[in-house]
Parts: structure tokens; C-alpha cells; sequence
């Protein structure tokens, strides 16, 4: 029994989103209490699809609030993804599928970054969006990847 649940836990663990490494950021407000309001930049590579990596830079909301986590940070975002490497598809992709997810508030708000294949053109399409259950976001930026057949650095 234990060995079963710790191979639903691998596979839970492997099929989660990936996390971001934060590249830098910029303050953007001064706060007197707690860190400033700033634009976080971060990267992450698709778990499914090898050579490509994603950038993303996001509004962090400071204060005393933001420094105990109970603030919630604004649904702006912007994504870049570029080929850094020979692209390798593992497995079927499934358009839609979420390949990125940070909380953004205590509950309720999330950051998602989702992917289509556009088949007919061979390019993959990379989605930022914000999503509350209450009312939802249409802010929204997009990014696309070409898949080059004879990468070359």
C-alpha cells in the first residue's frame, strides 16, 4: 500500500507545472513598511517539449501585506519563449495543457501559462493568463515558438 501511494505521489510530483527561476526584477513603488510594489522576471523550460524556454515577467504587490503573503498581486503579465536548444516533443501534447502556475493571492488567483500546437503551421503557442473564480481576468499575453526542424545556435 505504501509503495502504491509513493508512485501516485511521483506522479502527481512529475506532472505538476513546473516552478519559475527568478531572473530579476525591478521595483516599481516605494513602500515605507515591508519590500516595494516591482515587476518580477523569471524563466522556465516546458516540461514537455525540450528546447524551449519561457520568460515572463509579473507584477508583485509589496507592502506589509505583500511581505506576509496576504497581498494579492495584479493580473498583469507578459510571456516570451524562445529555442534555446533542439526541440524534442515527449509524448502527445494536448492543447491547453497548463505547463506553468503561481499563485498570485492567498486564494483564489492564479498566473497560468498554457500551450497549443498549431499544427498546420508547426509552432507552439504559449498563453499568460490571470484566472479568479470570482470574476476572472482578460489580461492576457501570447508568445510563439517555431519549431525548427535544423536548429542552429
Amino acid at each position: 500500500m505504501i509503495f502504491r501511494l509513493a508512485i501516485l505521489f511521483a506522479v502527481l510530483l512529475l506532472a505538476a507545472p513546473v516552478a519559475a527561476e527568478e531572473i530579476g526584477s525591478v521595483s516599481t513603488v516605494f513602500k515605507a513598511l515591508g519590500p516595494n510594489d516591482k515587476i518580477v522576471v523569471e524563466a522556465f523550460d516546458d516540461p514537455r517539449v525540450a528546447g524551449v524556454t519561457c520568460y515572463l515577467s509579473r507584477a508583485k504587490t509589496g507592502g506589509i501585506k505583500g511581505g506576509v503573503g496576504l497581498a494579492e498581486d495584479t493580473s498583469d503579465a507578459s510571456i516570451a519563449c524562445r529555442q534555446v536548444g533542439p526541440i524534442r516533443i515527449e509524448g502527445t501534447l494536448k492543447d491547453g495543457e497548463t505547463v506553468f502556475k503561481k499563485d498570485t493571492s492567498l486564494l483564489f488567483k492564479t498566473l497560468q501559462v498554457v500551450r497549443f500546437h498549431d499544427r498546420k503551421r508547426d509552432v507552439l503557442v504559449y498563453l499568460v493568463y490571470s484566472d479568479k473564480i470570482i470574476d476572472g481576468s482578460p489580461k492576457n499575453s501570447v508568445s510563439a515558438v517555431a519549431i525548427e526542424k535544423n536548429w542552429k545556435p
